[in-house]
């Protein structure tokens, strides 16, 4: 697969946000992984070092619950075997907020996607220019699609045969939600959170909003994201592809398997949870821009921040 550029845009936004240290404070900065993705924490505090040491456990934490990648994660061990007794309460609340989007973006949010993404994913390897899935291929695999075939229960979760989930298209927001709580809970109020999407407290600490660059493919935007006490996602159809020659990308339509439109070279979103400016932004890529105005009117604290045709 050629390289994210979700996760270049990533690295771009944290250098663009990196602040001037302001009455006399220090400004501590960490970079690491979450969920794959670039990830920072960027706050002005004596006590920095512990904090962050907090909240990189936290990240740990969630990714345990959250990440494909890691594999005794409690996302792992439902796909593996359809089922999960006693679920995280950090589980269940990502899939009541997807429950939330899938509502509302008329099923064009559903993280139920992954078996169509191993199909894809499968399909291309080591190969060349070769042409999409069979439609035959490709209506069997929908089958194991769908939301609405999930058992949510408390108690324990279900999956049908040959479903799977992933979450990738919410988890990095929720995850920066809760880091940010975290911080927020520890007394902190000034707070630049980055795990693949940011979630912004108050301001930076020049006494400005939080400015993030933005990034379209190869190309700097000449204008900036003001975050305060706010959440931006960014998503590109083409943010990684299937194929080496960059022609599918990694964002599928939940109804018929095709890969998402190229209309959108980026699509920016901001909201009062990370976790909403995610799964936005991802289900946004699937839509035209009056589908996308009628999904914002059931989220009226959102709003597109950019749309890069």
């Amino acid at each position: 697969m050629t390289l994210s550029r979700r996760r270049f845009l990533a690295i771009s936004a944290v250098a663009a946000a990196l602040p001037v240290a302001a009455r006399g404070q220090s400004v501590h900065h960490w970079r690491g992984v979450a969920l794959g993705a670039d990830a920072s924490i960027t706050l002005a505090h004596p006590d920095a070092p512990r904090i962050v040491a907090m909240a990189r456990a936290e990240i740990a934490r969630l990714e345990d619950v959250f990440s494909l990648h890691t594999p005794g994660s409690a996302l792992n061990r439902l796909n593996a075997t359809g089922r999960l007794a006693a679920p995280p309460p950090e589980l269940l609340e990502c899939l009541s907020h997807c429950a939330t989007l899938y509502r509302a973006t008329d099923g064009m949010f559903d993280p139920t996607i992954q078996p169509l993404w191993v199909l894809y994913a499968r399909h291309f390897a080591g190969k060349t220019n070769a042409a999409l899935p069979d439609a035959t291929v490709l209506k069997s695999v929908l089958e194991h699609v769908g939301f609405q075939k999930i058992r949510l229960d408390p108690n324990e979760l279900r999956l049908k045969y040959g479903m799977a989930l992933s979450l990738n298209g919410i988890a990095q927001g929720l995850i920066a939600d809760k880091v940010a709580a975290l911080l927020r809970a520890q007394g902190l109020t000034d707070v630049l959170v980055n795990t693949g999407e940011f979630a912004a407290l108050g301001h930076a600490p020049d006494g400005q909003p939080w400015q993030i660059g933005l990034r379209s493919g190869d190309d700097l935007l000449p204008e900036r994201a003001a975050l305060r006490d706010a959440a931006l996602a960014s998503s590109a159809a083409q943010g990684i592809s299937f194929d080496g020659e960059g022609r599918v990308g990694h964002i599928l339509n939940p109804k018929n398997g095709l890969p998402a439109h190229k209309r959108w070279k980026l699509v920016t979103v901001t909201a009062p949870q990370a976790w909403l400016a995610d799964g936005l932004s991802t289900a946004f890529c699937l839509m035209n821009r009056n589908r996308i105005a009628q999904t914002l009117q059931a989220f009226p604290q959102a709003r597109i921040e950019r749309l890069v045709v």
